[in-house]
């Protein structure tokens, strides 16, 4: 950085002395009547660079004046554009989420094809807990329905739970993957029978639930086997789909298998279900 010098003549008061000056040739030109010769040279040499310096003030500040209508402009023109996105995300939004419930009902569709011979009613979930996943929920559908306690509620590709309680106008369903549910399955290849517990800690982790005392012949049943309710459930109607074998050992008993069972309902994403209308006959 260059150090000012000593002798240095500010220059606001050289601009001062020069505007008296100025002003001093103006009244003495006036006064004396005077043009031509020496006062139009020192004019020459005084006004017409002043006049340029003003002229170029003058058109900085056109300049800028024009940059801050343009500026000006150019943010009208990006909040118009804003609102513009804005409306088409919107839109978008919405032709998403319709394709979503579309996505929905179409797999409810193929699911009552699935299960022909059972009367179901379609409900639309309107409550949950404060939990990650749908353990337990309220539907928009009660006994003026047809929906009554103990019926089987199915959505996605299978089994979601059971209804617990009912109203007139709503019912609450504990799923398969709450920790207070079981159900009695069977493997689809073989029948062979286990039970089925809800663990929502095991959800969290891995997104399974567990299964144990299974029977069956060594080697017999490995990982992607299907897992359906048995024929012997006291509340739930036989043959519908719970999941998929994830895992599977030995027990230390060497007479019985358990392991994991990933469910074959999405139990984060559940918006509409089925209940079917027929219940299990129990023994009398």
């Amino acid at each position: 950085m260059k150090r000012r010098s000593k002798h240095s003549f500010p220059t606001k008061y050289m601009l001062l002395i020069l505007s008296g000056l100025c002003v001093l040739i103006m009244f003495v030109s006036f006064t004396l009547n005077l043009s031509g010769g020496p006062l139009n040279t020192v004019a020459g040499y005084v006004f017409t660079p002043m006049q340029k310096g003003i002229n170029s003030v003058g058109n900085w500040f056109v300049s800028r004046a024009d940059e801050l209508k343009s500026l000006k402009n150019v943010t009208k023109e990006n909040e118009e554009l804003q609102a513009q996105v804005d409306e088409l995300t919107a839109e978008l939004n919405t032709v998403k989420l319709e394709q979503y419930e579309l996505d929905s009902l179409r797999e409810l569709f193929q699911l009552d094809q699935k299960y022909p011979s059972y009367k179901k009613v379609a409900a639309r979930i309107i409550g949950s807990d404060s939990s990650n996943w749908f353990n337990t929920f309220v539907i928009d559908k009660g006994t003026k329905d047809g929906i009554e306690k103990d019926m089987n509620v199915i959505a996605g590709s299978g089994l979601v739970g059971i209804v617990i309680d009912v109203g007139p106008n709503y019912a609450k369903v504990r799923s398969i993957i709450d920790d207070a549910n079981n159900v009695s399955g069977m493997t689809l290849s073989t029948t062979d029978r286990c039970n089925v517990n809800g663990n929502l800690e095991s959800m969290n982790e891995n997104q399974v639930i567990e299964f144990s005392n299974l029977k069956c012949d060594e080697n017999v049943i490995g990982p992607g086997e299907q897992l359906v309710t048995s024929n012997i459930s006291d509340k739930y109607l036989e043959g519908i789909l719970i999941g998929y074998i994830s895992s599977i050992k030995r027990d230390s008993n060497n007479l019985t298998y358990s392991g994991t069972v990933t469910p074959a309902v999405d139990f984060k994403h559940l918006q509409e279900v089925l209940v079917i209308l027929d219940k299990k006959q129990s023994a009398k």
